[in-house]
């Protein structure tokens, strides 16, 4: 008798090989994504749908009379480097929906046709593809788990996520991406290259303590060895040597504050550009409120220099006048992480890949909204494990839906003590600019020093997704 699975539920998997199908009431496409530990395919073998049926361990074959073609997986011949194999639903019919059809069936069987599992897909809306279930590595045995995980945009959205970059001549469609080509090693995701592929609905925040920090998938067994919130997956390889050196100009810099002198001669002369305050350490006893361009070092006075460290973001809606009262715009921001060696972006932390490939950097999940006192958003760094490649972390803040700066008000961004959450800087941003992007901070080791600094930017520009911003940091990186 089959075993019917909730979201989030697994079962164990005691057969050589499985056969996954979906029952659906409208024309589908059923197609697999293998994938490694950091959640991204390794080339465009791993993705196996109708126009590339056949992968490494995985092959389409025809389905029942009126539904999709079946996944056969022989979990023998999945290489030892695919941790994951994600089933994926992919309505076929432009404007179609899951909220508009009866929920689809998805069933795992073996290959005599016994069905092991049913899971009965519920809870989708505007969503046109959902990631179904999953067949993953546990403990040297394989499992399969019920996922559920729609994405409105489609497959713009769905390949994104996966460190697929898609042309713009190429169609939202599996059927129209036999030669997708992949991103970089690097793994920073792409811009949608066209608002055909921009998801529009957002992602929903993962449960803290539920969560995979490099997938975002619930799980229902508490012993499936997820790290806790805080914890960090194991060290990873580190980066390989990039080149030094940007060539871009140095950002603006702005004035001092809160107890820094000014230089000599600091505003003195007609038309005189006031100069940035002198590096100094974190006091003791107090936050430091930051201007624009100022520097600190991360290292308390008379003491030992930070480890762990925290950068909270936050913003409200600006709230409206109307005949109906005051209303805020539908605001979704989404803060994230730049990794980079000297002027080469190495990896990017955001609301689609929540941990760096190293581990020392993690993102606690995506607000849609905004809405709430205190941090929307935080991203945690443990200096002491970033590579030695790594000489710059840029935290921007993007605007999924393409709202400005001009609709937000107290965005801010802090610097927190990740060993006992004592605020150490704050930097506020004016209001009132017309982009949709803004980087915030960044963190970085001058000239090869092992010495962190902060320093507080406060820059906008045009991007309404990291893979749009990554592009545009390079003026940052100059020191």
């Amino acid at each position: 008798m089959a075993a019917a699975l909730v979201k989030g539920q697994n079962g164990p998997l005691n057969v050589n090989d499985v056969v996954i199908s979906v029952q659906i009431a409208a024309p589908a496409d059923l197609s697999a994504l293998l994938v490694t530990e950091h959640g991204k395919v390794r080339s465009d073998a791993d993705f196996v749908f109708f126009n590339q049926p056949n992968g490494p361990g995985v092959k389409l074959q025809p389905g029942a009379s009126g539904q999709p073609a079946a996944l056969v997986i022989s979990l023998a011949a999945v290489p030892a480097d695919i941790e994951q194999i994600r089933a994926v639903v992919t309505l076929d019919e432009p404007g179609s929906n899951f909220g508009g059809i009866a929920p689809a069936v998805a069933r795992v069987a073996d290959t005599g046709g016994n069905t092991l599992f049913e899971y009965r897909i519920e809870g989708l809306q505007a969503e046109s593809i959902v990631i179904a279930l999953e067949v993953y590595r546990r403990q040297g045995s394989w499992k399969v788990r019920a996922v559920g995980q729609g994405y409105a945009g489609g497959f713009g959205a769905l390949v994104t996520d996966h460190g697929v970059q898609v042309s713009e001549s190429q169609s939202a469609a599996p059927a129209a991406a036999p030669a997708a080509q992949y991103a970089p090693a690097a793994g920073y995701p792409p811009p949608p290259p066209n608002p055909q592929f921009a998801p529009t609905g957002g992602y929903p925040p993962p449960a803290p303590a539920e969560f995979s920090p490099t997938v975002g998938y619930p799980t229902a067994d508490p012993n499936e060895g997820y790290s806790a919130p805080g914890a960090y997956p194991p060290q990873g390889p580190g980066y390989p040597p990039q080149p030094q050196g940007s060539g871009y100009p140095p950002p603006p810099q702005g004035y001092p504050q809160q107890g820094y002198p000014p230089p000599p001669g600091y505003g003195s002369g007609p038309g005189q550009s006031p100069a940035p305050a002198a590096d100094r350490d974190l006091p003791n006893n107090h936050a430091v409120s930051l201007v624009k361009g100022q520097r600190i070092n991360l290292r308390k006075e008379g003491g030992a220099a930070l480890t762990y460290v925290k950068m909270g973001l936050g913003w409200d809606p600006v709230k409206r006048g109307g005949m109906f009262g005051n209303r805020a715009p539908d605001v979704d921001l989404d803060a994230s992480v730049v990794m980079f060696a000297g002027a080469s972006p190495v990896d990017v932390v955001y609301y689609g890949s929540l941990a760096s490939k190293d581990g020392s950097v993690r993102h606690q999940g995506d607000n849609l909204t905004g809405e709430g006192d205190g941090d929307d958003e935080v991203i945690l760094v443990d200096l002491t494990r970033l590579p030695a490649q790594v000489t710059t972390l840029v935290f921007i803040v993007t605007s999924y839906k393409g709202h400005t700066f001009e609709q937000l008000a107290n965005a801010f961004c802090r610097l927190v003590d990740g060993t006992n959450n004592a605020e150490l800087a704050r930097f506020t941003l004016p209001g009132g600019a017309n982009f949709t992007a803004m980087a915030m901070a960044k963190v970085y080791r001058p000239n090869g020093s092992q010495e962190w600094k902060l320093e507080a930017i406060g820059e906008g520009f045009q991007a309404k997704h990291p893979g749009e911003a990554v592009p545009q940091l390079g003026r940052f990186l100059k020191i």
